[in-house]
């Protein structure tokens, strides 16, 4: 591990390592917090990352990939929005979410704090399409997109920063 100039640890090289969250780099904007565990290197089979969302605020914007992921909902609770339904989750949930389903996740009351997991091995090609239900929780594109920019064009640019997220309250 190697301290960063911004305080927080950095794996390096591709052997193991253990790496707490509060010392590990999360890039932060309006959506929230978001810690991947990663160095200068991805992970070349799966990702894994910690999502602080503030009420409100969605983990991505509504997609579907060609990979199948999981989610966790740690801490707090938080709406999933699944081919366009939604269902509440709250703390120890789990959504399995099978390639190119379509989804999102968007914090309430006083947030989430969510545990993603996906694997990166297979096809490439995320698409946002377009879904009235993911539109009225500001987690949707207005025009469907396969261009990441294009859908998250609203938003900040995202800042490194050390350890983000207090846990929202029971």
């Amino acid at each position: 591990m190697t301290q960063a100039e911004g305080g927080w640890l950095e794996p390096e090289g591709d052997g193991w390592y253990v790496l707490n969250a509060e010392d590990a780099k999360w890039l932060t904007n309006e959506l929230g917090g978001y810690c991947s565990f990663e160095g200068a290197e991805r992970f070349p089979e799966f990702g894994l990352n910690l999502n602080r969302l503030p009420p409100g605020a969605p983990m991505a914007m509504y997609h579907h990939e060609p990979y199948q992921e999981g989610f966790l909902i740690l801490d707090g609770e938080a709406v999933l929005i699944i081919e366009g339904e939604e269902r509440p989750l709250k703390r120890w949930d789990y959504v399995h979410c099978p390639r190119d389903v379509p989804h999102v996740i968007v914090g309430v009351g006083g947030g989430a704090l969510v545990l993603a997991v996906g694997s990166r091995v297979g096809p490439s090609g995320v698409g946002y399409p377009v879904d009235e239900t993911a539109l009225k929780h500001g987690a949707g594109v207005g025009v469907a997109t396969s261009d990441a920019r294009e859908a998250y064009a609203r938003f900040g640019k995202l800042e490194a920063s050390t350890h983000v997220a207090e846990l929202p309250p029971d």
